[in-house]
């Protein structure tokens, strides 16, 4: 199992926006991969739902991993993606 932890940078956390980016970017990289809240159970990074049910807020501690080949470079992929405000649109307005 290869694992990341992170901390969340968006500014308001994990919710429609932010969670709709990142599950689209786990789709994209094609590797199944779990994220769990510190203390939390892990869901499929694949599914909205099950990422919004998270309840993932700024600076929350979570875990992404795999144990899929290809999985090294998608979850620090992912791992750059979440430590930045996902809350901006490509022009950096909210």
């Amino acid at each position: 199992m290869i694992k990341r932890t992170v901390i969340i940078g968006s500014e308001h956390g994990l919710h429609a926006r932010p969670a709709a980016k990142f599950v689209q970017q786990v789709n994209v990289l094609g590797v199944p991969i779990t994220i769990a809240k510190d203390g939390g159970d892990p869901v499929d990074a694949r599914s909205i739902m099950g990422v919004l049910s998270q309840n993932i807020c700024h600076g929350d501690t979570v875990t992404l991993a795999s144990e899929s080949p290809g999985a090294e470079a998608a979850l620090d992929d992912l791992v750059a993606m979440l430590t930045t405000n996902l809350d901006n649109d490509a022009h950096g307005h909210v």
